[in-house]
């Protein structure tokens, strides 16, 4: 009678590790996802409001130099409106414009964005640049200032600020096919 007994306790003493073992895998489980839920929500929101119906098309950047002299009649009210610029490079594709999410947050080179300036992000060119965004559609342009970097979208070439695409005429939309002509490369600020 006493080895069966000391079985059944031994038995009894083996469930209970079985289960503390288990509550252990358990507790670390919990942790683990808690851990991959936090490091989720450090991720990044896309630059643009609206789903973009321009997706399926398929428009390659098209880069090129020019020196030719540029003067034409801006439609918009912005600062440099009727400027004459010589014309340092010239970028085609999809522009996308930041939604109001992005008001107030920092950009790259330090200042806060303010949806209501005429500025954009874009990947390459230097901090202070300035360009020429022209939209292909309906042939609206404005000067605006680089002073972010993005977009992020692959097949987007810049996004600018809601001003600005107020004025080029792409707010309904979320994109339009542009041209982008450097007229001024900044100084990385």
């Amino acid at each position: 009678m006493s080895t069966t007994s000391s079985r059944t306790r031994f038995g009894i003493y083996e469930e209970m590790l079985k289960q503390v073992q288990h509550d252990e895998f358990l507790k670390l489980f919990v942790c683990g996802m808690f851990v991959a839920l936090l490091l989720q929500s450090c991720g990044t929101v896309p630059r643009f409001t609206s789903s973009p119906r321009d997706a399926s098309q398929k428009n390659k950047s098209v880069e090129k130099k020019t020196e030719t002299k540029v003067k034409e009649k801006n439609e918009t009210k912005n600062q440099n409106e009727n400027e004459e610029h010589d014309v340092i490079k010239v970028q085609e594709g999809i522009a996308s414009y930041y939604g109001d999410a992005f008001h107030g947050n920092t950009t790259a080179n330090g200042e806060t964005f303010d949806m209501y300036k005429f500025t954009a992000a874009h990947r390459t060119l230097p901090l202070g640049t300035k360009v020429r965004v022209k939209n292909l559609a309906n042939n609206r342009s404005i000067i605006l200032r680089i002073n972010d970097r993005g977009p992020y979208v692959d097949g987007r070439i810049i996004d600018v600020s809601y001003a600005a695409a107020k004025q080029l005429g792409m707010i309904e939309t979320g994109t339009a096919n542009v041209r982008i002509e450097v007229l001024e490369v900044g100084n990385g600020k």
